[in-house]
């Protein structure tokens, strides 16, 4: 008899390859797996009868904005109850890191205030991560609108070739250092001034590095299959793997328009290397931003820094108490967030049931009032879209979950 630690025994296993489920026993030696079979060859410490339970190997959460969370609240409670056990951080364009002494605009701010971004390089942070570990594993991209905030003057335009040049050499450094990628959030203001050439030559930095090109496209509602074949054309153009952030299509004139999207993307799957992330929910969640406003069905704030008394309320109930138009709403309400119901439920459904598309929750952890995609995603995959309504097999969920954004 071999001696463990722990031994779960009588489990389902599903192993995230895809494949069926098997009845098994698992030995666990520290914190690692020592066997997987028969384990009557094992003297373990603990039994664990885990009849008519599955075990699966820990979910991989493809979209958060954890990088400054592993800080603050290092042992990721939402995440690590979902069973989550990697995250990977700096999407949307929004990364801690490298930036230093700037009071970051909105959507940075949705990660902190200047406190939090005081880390100059992407080695500073991870030597901080490091030094206080986190509950589970973390992978971050640099932020395209993180570089623009520290090398540019002016936003509202295109970068310089200089200004280009500089934001490169800060991406390998980061690279180099062991980020995985760069993220863009074309949608915001920070990044929407910037052109395909701008992202290409910023994306090519990647190459030698084997690095993920990962963007909140410049348009999820009108635009949104223009915004899709942009960003085929700059995984391209640059040489790179492209994943395509929470994908969607907003503004009820637009439901429908996956369908469109959703083959684009598959035919260029036969000639380059792309992939997507969803949630399981038909309302997203940012900055509050008048263009997001007038394309939602619903809008709830978030948080919002002068009338934090607010967080939760109907942005329309509050206007019409304020009496005020949106703009003067908005303004008085800024800085702030907001939850916005804009999305289609037969879309976000065909989004879920496209092949090998990844599940990312797009949580806002500092949020007063988050969209509960934060505590909440993959339990819903699991549940209520797996089992309750068979869009896929729980092998299938758990392979997207695992398996798939590991290879990406």
């Amino acid at each position: 008899m071999k001696p463990c630690d722990v031994l779960i025994a009588d489990a389902w296993l599903i192993d995230g390859t895809g494949s069926k489920r098997r009845r098994t026993d698992i030995a666990i030696i520290g914190e690692r797996v020592a066997g997987v079979g028969d384990g009557r060859h094992w003297q373990p410490k603990t039994r664990i009868d885990a009849r008519d339970r599955v075990v699966a190997p820990g979910f991989v959460d493809a979209h958060t904005h954890d990088d400054r969370a592993v800080l603050s609240t290092p042992d990721m409670t939402p995440k690590i109850s979902q069973g989550v056990t990697t995250v990977i951080a700096g999407n949307c364009g929004i990364s801690l890191s490298p930036l230093a002494g700037h009071d970051p605009p909105a959507p940075l701010n949705l990660l902190g205030n200047r406190e939090w971004y005081r880390f100059a390089s992407y080695e500073d942070y991870a030597k901080t991560v490091e030094a206080h570990p986190p509950a589970l594993n973390i992978a971050t991209l640099v932020g395209h609108s993180t570089l623009r905030v520290g090398v540019m003057d002016d936003l509202a335009r295109a970068a310089t070739p200089a200004e280009i040049d500089r934001m490169g050499e800060l991406l390998e450094q980061s690279l180099a250092a062991g980020c995985i990628g760069m993220s863009t959030g074309l949608a915001y203001p920070t990044a929407h001034a910037a052109p395909t050439d701008e992202i290409v030559a910023l994306a090519q930095r990647l190459v030698p590095y084997n690095g993920i090109y990962t963007t909140h496209m410049r348009d999820e509602r009108d635009g949104v299959v223009a915004s899709v074949e942009e960003t085929l054309e700059i995984g391209r153009r640059a040489g790179v793997r492209v994943v395509i952030s929470h994908h969607k299509a907003c503004a009820r004139r637009n439901w429908g328009r996956t369908k469109q999207t959703l083959a684009l993307i598959d035919g260029a799957k036969k000639g380059q290397s792309v992939n997507l992330d969803v949630y399981p929910y038909v309302a997203s969640s940012t900055v509050l931003l008048r263009d997001f406003i007038e394309s939602s069905e619903k809008v709830l704030l978030a948080w919002s820094e002068p009338h934090p008394e607010l967080a939760g309320r109907d942005f329309a109930d509050i206007k019409r108490d304020w009496g005020c138009t949106t703009e003067e709403t908005i303004t008085r309400l800024l800085p702030a967030g907001a939850i916005y119901y804009q999305m289609d439920e037969d879309d976000v459904r065909r989004v879920l049931s496209f092949h090998d598309a990844m599940i990312g929750s797009d949580g806002l952890p500092h949020d007063v009032f988050p969209h509960p995609r934060l505590w909440g995603t993959f339990p819903r995959v699991l549940g209520h879209y797996c089992r309750e309504l068979g869009l896929f097999s729980l092998e299938e969920a758990v392979r997207r979950m695992t398996s798939v954004p590991a290879n990406v």
